[in-house]
């Protein structure tokens, strides 16, 4: 927890620690990825200036995701503040801009939404008053018709939905080949960590399987520059 109460908005980190991640998502052969993602994440959230709250799965409660996030929402919400940004660790993409552009929402009485291009979304910004733990709990978590049912939801509440730039998050090795295709939206160093997390993927699929299934994991999701390995 890094409080401050000089602020109403907090915001929530809710991101496994990068070995389990690295045991969940089995994307390459170490936690290099998960260890990045989450220190990108504590960089920007730091760069705000607001306070916020990391919740791994030794700070999480409940059996599925919907309950350990609710819980997550709630803990923060009781500890008096007024409203949360919620993200977690697995969008490369979400910049600094983002979160100040969701609490500048929050501000002005909005709810926030950042969409993923899998169906989903990266970010939650939301007032104490709009949250209901249970009806909350029971949105279709993990699915891709997940920010439509969210934004649905809150609106049926008769909140004013803000959506942010829609963005790529990860959770498999083939996002990480789309978003190779996307390296100018990226920090430095992003490329050189998907080439090498590509190559130990490749590695992997190579066991047991043909050659044409090699050649095919090289070639990348969409159209533009080929991923250039080390």
């Amino acid at each position: 927890m890094h409080s401050n109460t000089n602020f109403d908005t907090a915001i929530l980190v809710f991101a496994n620690s990068a070995d389990e991640d690295s045991h969940i998502k089995k994307i390459g052969g170490d936690t290099s990825l998960f260890d990045a993602l989450t220190q990108h994440s504590l960089k920007i959230v730091k760069n705000t200036g607001l306070p916020y709250f990391h919740f791994t799965e030794r700070e999480q409660c409940g059996e599925t995701f919907g309950e350990r996030f609710t819980h997550a929402i709630q803990s923060i919400f009781d500890s008096g503040f007024a409203n949360i940004i919620a993200i977690g660790n697995d969008s490369p993409q979400l910049k600094t801009q983002h979160l100040l552009e969701a609490y500048e929402q929050l501000q002005l009485g909005k709810t926030v939404l950042g969409p993923a291009v899998d169906g989903g979304f990266y970010l939650l910004g939301l007032h104490r008053s709009n949250f209901h733990q249970d009806s909350f709990e029971a949105l279709p978590w993990q699915v891709t018709s997940l920010f439509n049912a969210t934004q649905h939801y809150f609106e049926s509440l008769g909140c004013t939905v803000f959506s942010l730039d829609r963005l790529m998050d990860i959770d498999s090795a083939n996002d990480i080949k789309r978003l190779s295709n996307h390296v100018t939206t990226l920090v430095k160093g992003w490329l050189s960590l998907f080439s090498k997390l590509l190559e130990l993927t490749i590695a992997f699929f190579e066991v047991g399987q043909t050659t044409k299934k090699k050649i095919f994991l090289f070639i990348p999701f969409n159209k533009g520059s080929p991923v250039a390995f080390a």
